[in-house]
């Protein structure tokens, strides 16, 4: 079942979207699960493509034959294409347009030159609102766009006066008040939330834009509220990786780093995942069993990995080293992938897991590609809450069932939650060598088919 717990919901008359800078769909499985149906999916990278090409077939109003004709689109090309044109949409008549806008621009790792760098296409984004008006609009991106706020207040007001003057509900900002006033007032419609508080095992904080088209609201209380968390209690690496970790280790369970049956004392794929689980229990006993941020890197860059020097201190309190991503199971290198002094590294499938994605999402391309569409997305299942959040505005008649599981926001000019930082471990850790494990009575169990 889905982090969220709830089935896609179904309306007497469908939602649709589309999705701008989709990626490899990470916003457009939450949306989904939210129910909306895709009308577009547009993303220029080939590999994403073919990744959305290889899953989205069964979808609400996609065959095979769709799934296969999507091509790489420019975003900012997309209203004079033939995709665009065939879609035959009138203003507003499309429930909502969302998207992730390229994080670079804004990234705090980065030069931040906002609207200046080439990259940005919140111009773009607005273009497509003021051609199709869409009922809401739903905007990801880095938290490095709110944070500090002072930084990019000034282009956030613009955008957001840009949306009012095209009659999207929206607060009024002066430009007279301090930064950190606008920013609170801002939040209203443009806030971070945390991957960590639905469900996903990651410190992953996200900027996230909604606006309602004034139009569109219901004036009737049912107006929109943001989603705080899910009602339960956070996941953690060690509940999420465990089933994947244990397929990967049972390949080798009495067989050594070579692949070899073990002499005595030779570590075994046995030894490697009962080393991997107790580090990963470990840490979320002590309140640490959250992943740092998966980092997706540039195509400029070398291969992957799973961040820098401080995130892959905190991968390797939870027993993963994190020098870089291992092969597929069925390609395993057992004394690369597996038998690490530092514990095994984690393979593209397991880093889709702690992004959220479902088990099943086929990503398209080599090892480094694949990771890297990872390590861009959007979780899903915060898209998913963000979603039906929008959902209930638009259909107020489900609003109970949509929001089912969910805390949400009283107070929707509240304060900002403090930053998460990555590094609640011991800035001591080096790892520890690995010796043949000494197995007690409950590790004997049958391991299971």
């Amino acid at each position: 079942m889905r982090a969220s717990g709830h089935e896609r919901p179904q309306f007497a008359s469908s939602l649709t979207s589309i999705e701008i800078c989709a990626g490899a769909g990470g916003q457009a499985v939450g949306l989904h699960n939210a129910g909306f149906d895709h009308r577009a999916l547009v993303e220029w990278d080939q590999h994403a493509v073919q990744t959305l090409s290889a899953n989205v077939a069964g979808w609400p109003g996609w065959d095979a034959e769709s799934a296969d004709s999507l091509k790489p689109i420019d975003v900012k090309e997309f209203l004079k294409t033939k995709e665009c044109r065939d879609l035959e949409l009138k203003p507003k008549e499309l429930d909502l347009l969302a998207g992730g806008v390229p994080c670079p621009p804004f990234s705090l790792a980065g030069k931040q030159l906002g609207k200046d760098d080439e990259r940005d296409l919140f111009p773009a984004a607005l273009e497509i609102i003021e051609e199709l008006r869409p009922k809401a609009i739903m905007i990801e991106n880095v938290r490095g766009i709110l944070e500090p706020p002072e930084v990019f207040i000034e282009y956030r007001a613009e955008i957001l006066n840009n949306l009012k003057d095209l009659g999207y509900s929206v607060p009024q900002v002066k430009g007279s008040w301090s930064p950190a006033r606008q920013n609170a007032e801002m939040r209203k419609v443009w806030r971070r939330l945390d991957a960590k508080h639905f469900g996903v095992p990651q410190l992953r904080p996200r900027a996230i834009l909604v606006a309602i088209h004034e139009d569109y609201l219901p004036g009737d209380g049912s107006e929109f509220s943001w989603p705080v968390r899910l009602g339960e209690d956070e996941a953690t690496v060690a509940q999420e990786l465990k089933e994947t970790m244990r397929e990967r280790c049972e390949d080798f369970w009495d067989k050594n780093k070579w692949g070899k049956p073990a002499a005595p004392g030779e570590r075994t794929g046995k030894d490697v995942f009962y080393d991997w689980l107790e580090d990963a229990e470990k840490a979320a006993a002590a309140g640490r069993g959250v992943a740092p941020t998966l980092v997706g890197g540039s195509r400029k860059h070398g291969g992957a990995d799973l961040g820098p020097t401080r995130a892959k201190r905190a991968w390797g309190a939870l027993g993963v080293n994190a020098l870089g991503v291992a092969n597929d199971r069925h390609a395993c290198d057992p004394e690369r992938d597996l038998f690490r002094d530092t514990g095994p590294m984690l393979t593209v499938e397991q880093a889709a897991i702690i992004q959220g994605f479902p088990r099943g999402w086929n990503f398209q391309g080599k090892k480094t590609a694949r990771y890297r569409q990872v390590g861009n997305a959007f979780p899903p299942p915060v898209a998913e809450a963000v979603g039906r959040a929008i959902a209930a505005v638009l259909r107020p008649e489900h609003r109970e069932e949509l929001l089912k599981g969910y805390v949400m926001d009283s107070d929707q000019g509240g304060p900002q939650e403090s930053a998460v930082g990555q590094l609640e471990i011991p800035v001591s850790w080096r790892g520890r060598p690995r010796a043949t494990r000494k197995h007690d009575v409950s590790d004997l169990l049958s391991t299971g088919d």
